[in-house]
């Protein structure tokens, strides 16, 4: 194995389930980089959600907002976008559907939120009140709502000719442009690094990190990731509790290199 990359996705993979990074885990990446090896995130997360973790663990490279983002050190160096018409299109079919449900809109690394509580949130306390009264005319990356129907969400991303993400255990829904997310953004990452995926080991939880286990060269699914994930995983390591990641890579990756 010719380990040049992990990469690998945040809640429920890297981050412990309180939300905490373990310090053996923060410990083991170091060692990756002064290895030689570039330590890359994968998140759903905004930026603004994912940047403590970014400022602890110091990525080489940060891939947020679902894909639709990439940073190199919190410069932007790739932006996947929907169309400003769409985008607005897409606040005003969900305000339609409840005047009061609570939308996030994504716009490189600030966020607009329609919620009288930021100041409260432990990932958005960043974010910018909006109430959309009046269209947005900046890019947009990512939306997201709480709906109770999915059906009502794929109404609407299907008449906008998005793409809907849905998270796990969760009623939120993300409408994001048609030819975005994690795998997308692996591409043209490596594309920019002239990299083979065959050298990147991947880590992951849930049905959203299929596709980057698949396509990369060793997909490895935490002992706490859904069952589908799983069974695409080339590997399983402990859970995310247990340091799964940060035990993988010294066993297989840092243990091999002596």
């Amino acid at each position: 194995m010719n380990t040049k990359m992990i990469l690998t996705d945040l809640d429920k993979t890297l981050l412990c389930s309180d939300g905490s990074v373990s310090e053996h885990t923060k410990h083991v990446l170091k060692r990756c980089q002064d290895s030689g090896i570039l330590v890359v995130i994968a998140t759903a997360r905004y930026w603004i959600g994912a940047e403590r973790y970014i400022e602890e663990i110091r990525p080489d490279y940060e891939i947020t907002t679902d894909g639709t983002l990439i940073h190199h050190h919190g410069k932007q160096m790739y932006s996947c976008c929907m169309d400003i018409k769409t985008g607005n299109q897409i606040i005003q079919a969900l305000l339609k559907q409840n005047p009061k449900t609570e939308i996030t809109v994504a716009s490189g690394q600030q966020v607009f939120w329609n919620s009288q509580h930021i100041s409260e949130s432990e990932k958005l306390h960043k974010a910018v009140f909006n109430d959309y009264g009046k269209p947005l005319s900046c890019n947009i990356n990512k939306i997201v709502a709480e709906l109770s129907d999915s059906k009502i969400a794929e109404e609407i991303a299907n008449k906008n000719n998005c793409r809907l993400q849905s998270y796990r255990g969760e009623k939120w829904y993300a409408f994001l442009p048609e030819k975005s997310g994690k795998v997308q953004a692996i591409l043209e990452l490596v594309k920019s690094l002239n990299m083979d995926l065959r050298d990147i080991v991947c880590f992951g939880d849930d049905k959203n990190d299929i596709g980057m286990l698949q396509m990369c060269g060793t997909g490895v699914a935490v002992s706490n990731a859904v069952m589908e994930v799983k069974e695409y995983a080339d590997c399983i390591t402990l859970s995310n509790d247990e340091d799964g990641v940060a035990d993988w890579i010294e066993k297989n990756v840092l243990n091999q290199r002596h």
